[in-house]
């Protein structure tokens, strides 16, 4: 078993390293020999996620997903999950009513942290990433793609939806992107219009993850025009999130989408898509802040799974380096490879220190929106060059494909897109930074 000294940092407490320890011996048996390699054809990779969310939900990670409150909003407090194990207690610090890890279940919120346990949601797709970027992948999306339903989501909504979701049982998407509006989520022109107890939904979403296999999506859609600005720009007012079924009519897969490391992605159409009034999410209008609420929540761990990734190159570029003769010695023994290894292991230890004081903020109830942008910045951008410098490390075996590092090279290249690129965050830092010069003046 790895040991990972970070975890004794005084970000986390006991309950968030047992977590930690129970995930990684979870996931070195579920991807021993091999299992964390997957075809990478469509239907192989569909098939693939479908079962790692019913694994992770049979072990009980994915109910971490999903706060305890969130669930007894829904169910009240004698109901249980049927699937799952009971999860560690990580407010209190050690386990509450959890026994093994893909045990029976426990009292649904048993021992449940506030809210969002944001340390824990990195943990895991930190611990996830390193071992398989599909499982992390797959946990991360029943925890964005629910997000707005546990943030607000009525009481009938949330009881349909979250317990399937914590338990593995219902794959859950976000549909925020449009082919014109990626960054600028404002500019979106998906629209809903209200006809007596429906709304009908036009438009289009697309690079929405889970997209082809997801029982249900987070939509958010126009149910205003939009209003422009002086500049041109377009305001964020008017914009309502609801829930969409995946066999509601008007709803259809446009187009599936392939990309260079396989997950399930599309573009999904709405023509005439009828939902009932209920399964809109809080106040209409209000769906651009709740949008902004759940990649809050979750842009922190996005950090968390670039760690995962970039650890693991280092740690495969250590092995190669002290094995592959090189010159008479070792491929270690060069002065160029020990000075890469020496800016692997710092920047990657730089963004976790990052990535956990934000996620430590976030649980405390701070305003963090610089913290959690610079994380996500630092974290992704760090973890791109160390896996590059492993794939220099392993030289021509670095780009066969199928090579660890291969993968990785392949995996972590989105992560400095999605939710938040880069260059956005680098204008949200600047514009937190400007707003506190000016305050301060």
């Amino acid at each position: 078993m790895r040991t990972r000294e970070f975890l004794e940092w005084p970000f986390f407490t006991p309950g968030h390293r047992e977590l930690a320890a129970q995930v990684d011996a979870w996931a070195f048996k579920r991807f021993a020999d091999g299992g964390g390699a997957h075809a990478e054809d469509r239907a192989s990779v569909d098939a693939a996620c479908r079962e790692l969310v019913r694994d992770l939900g049979r072990a009980g990670w994915t109910r971490y997903s999903v706060p305890g409150e969130a669930m007894l909003a829904g169910l009240g407090t004698d109901k249980t999950v049927a699937a799952g194990a009971g999860r560690v207690d990580v407010a209190r610090g050690g386990s509450a009513n959890r026994g093994t890890a893909g045990g029976s279940g426990s009292a649904v919120g048993a021992g449940a942290a506030p809210g969002f346990d944001v340390r824990a949601l990195a943990i895991i797709r930190e611990t996830l990433a390193y071992h398989d970027g599909l499982a992390d992948f797959a946990f991360a999306m029943q925890g964005l793609g629910s997000g707005a339903i546990t943030l607000a989501g009525s009481p009938a909504i949330k009881q349909k939806y979250l317990p399937r979701v914590a338990a593995g049982e219902a794959i859950a998407a976000f549909a925020l992107s449009e082919p014109d509006a990626g960054s600028d989520v404002a500019a979106i022109k998906c629209s809903a219009r209200l006809d007596g107890d429906s709304y009908v939904l036009d438009g289009q979403k697309t690079w929405i993850s889970n997209g082809g296999i997801a029982d249900f999506y987070c939509v958010f859609a126009r149910t205003s025009p939009a209003e422009l600005r002086p500049d041109g720009s377009v305001t964020a007012r008017g914009i309502s999130a609801f829930v969409v079924d995946s066999n509601a009519p008007g709803f259809s897969i446009a187009e599936r989408i392939d990309v260079i490391a396989p997950h399930p992605l599309a573009t999904l159409a709405f023509n005439e898509c009828r939902i009932p009034v209920g399964n809109r999410l809080g106040a209409e209008g209000d769906g651009f802040k709740l949008a902004m609420r759940t990649l809050d929540v979750f842009r922190t761990s996005v950090a968390g799974a670039a760690l995962g990734f970039a650890q693991r190159a280092l740690d495969e570029a250590l092995k190669q380096s002290l094995t592959r003769p090189m010159f008479g010695k070792t491929l270690a023994d060069l002065q160029l490879t020990q000075a890469a290894l020496a800016d692997m292991a710092t920047e990657i230890d730089a963004a976790r220190l990052q990535t956990y004081r934000a996620a430590w903020l976030r649980d405390r109830g701070d305003t963090v929106t610089k913290e959690v942008a610079m994380a996500k910045m630092s974290a992704t951008e760090s973890a791109q060059r160390a896996i590059d410098r492993a794939v220099q490390i392993f030289g021509g075996r670095g780009v066969v494909h199928g090579e660890t590092v291969e993968h990785l090279y392949r995996d972590i290249r989105a992560l400095r897109i999605y939710e938040g690129a880069t260059e956005v965050q680098k204008l949200i830092i600047a514009r937190e930074l400007l707003n506190a010069a000016r305050k301060a003046q």
